[in-house]
């Protein structure tokens, strides 16, 4: 894509818990995005941020696909919840500090109830992980959590 992509149109998340840095591309059913270890990113250890934030990286993307639907129409993200992870495969354990981190998020199956299913995979210098993403998406998100809080 030749437009510059401004997260807050694709994701609910601000502040430090946007933790996607750019949208790379997107279409219909897919997105990719990236996300830049430093020694300021939200997670931090010594060894640098651990693989399992690699699912809140997934998720995130995940969110901005969903986000990308109602941008096109001049709307706003609707609030989405994680609901399970599947195998979540990781060939490190941190990304280090300075690793770009590539996403990778394709709709595999889409209910009329709000039920999505993703599988998820991302990459950078000599690593890689994947894991495939549970997620619902009520129509009405302020009406769910009524009904279950």
């Amino acid at each position: 894509m030749s437009e510059h992509l401004n997260l807050n149109d694709f994701v609910p998340h601000t502040g430090e818990m946007s933790l996607l840095d750019h949208i790379i591309d997107y279409g219909q059913g897919w997105l990719h995005a990236s996300v830049l270890i430093t020694e300021h990113s939200i997670f931090i250890e010594d060894q640098g941020v651990s693989a399992t934030v690699g699912i809140e990286y997934l998720a995130q993307a995940v969110a901005a696909y969903s986000g990308s639907k109602p941008r096109a129409s001049g709307e706003k993200p609707k609030l989405g919840f994680l609901l399970g992870i599947r195998r979540y495969e990781s060939s490190i354990d941190y990304f280090p500090v300075g690793s770009r981190i590539t996403l990778e998020v394709e709709l595999e199956m889409e209910a009329d109830n709000g039920l999505h299913v993703f599988q998820g995979r991302l990459f950078g210098n000599g690593f890689e992980a994947s894991a495939r993403l549970n997620v619902f998406q009520p129509a009405d998100a302020d009406e769910f959590l009524k009904g279950v809080l």
